[in-house]
C-alpha cells in the first residue's frame, strides 16, 4: 500500500480509487468484447478486423494492469469479482451477437467512445490533486483515440468496398 501516494492524493484518495475501478471494470469487459468479437467474427475484411480487435484487446489488458497498479498504490482494492464489472462499469457490454464485422466495429467504436469520455473526466478529477493518475489517464486515453480512429478506418475502408462492388 502507498501510503504516501495516498496521502498526497488527500481526501479524494476513495473517490478517485472508485473512480479507478470503475475504469478498470470497463477494460476487462472491453479486453472481452476485443477477444470474443475477434474469435466470431464474419464478413468482409475478416482477417484485418480480428488482427486489429486482437491488438486492442492485448492493449485493453495492459490498461487493466496500469489501472490496478494505481489502486494498489493508493492503498486500495481493486475488483475481485468479474460480477462487479457490469456493477461499476460506466461504458457496458456489447454482446457481439451478430458476428458480422461491420457491426463489431460500430459495437467497439462507440466502446472506445465511452471510454475516451472516461479517461478525459478521469484527467480532469486529478489534473489539480494528483498528477500520476492524470498521465496514466492521458497515456490511456491516447491509446483508446488511436483505437477509435483504427477502427474507423476499418469501417471506411469497408465502406468503399461496397460502393466499388
Amino acid at each position: 500500500m502507498g501510503t504516501l501516494a495516498r496521502t498526497l492524493v488527500g481526501e479524494d484518495a476513495d473517490e478517485l480509487i472508485e473512480l479507478l475501478n470503475k475504469a478498470l471494470a470497463d477494460e476487462w469487459l472491453a479486453y472481452y468484447q476485443y477477444w470474443i468479437g475477434a474469435k466470431v467474427a464474419a464478413g468482409p475484411m475478416r482477417g484485418a478486423v480480428t488482427a486489429e480487435l486482437e491488438e486492442h484487446a492485448t492493449e485493453e489488458l495492459e490498461h487493466a494492469l496500469m489501472l490496478v497498479e494505481r489502486i494498489l498504490q493508493l492503498g486500495g482494492t481493486p475488483l475481485l469479482s468479474p460480477s462487479a464489472w457490469y456493477d461499476m462499469t460506466n461504458c457496458g457490454y456489447e454482446t457481439p451477437e451478430d458476428p458480422y464485422v461491420g457491426v463489431l466495429l460500430e459495437q467497439n467504436i462507440e466502446g472506445e467512445q465511452c471510454a475516451i469520455e472516461v479517461y478525459k473526466e478521469l484527467m480532469d478529477f486529478t489534473e489539480a490533486i494528483d498528477r500520476v493518475t492524470y498521465e496514466m489517464a492521458l497515456t490511456i486515453m491516447t491509446d483508446e483515440i488511436e483505437h477509435e480512429e483504427d477502427l474507423q478506418a476499418l469501417q471506411e475502408d469497408m465502406e468503399l468496398m461496397k460502393q466499388r462492388q
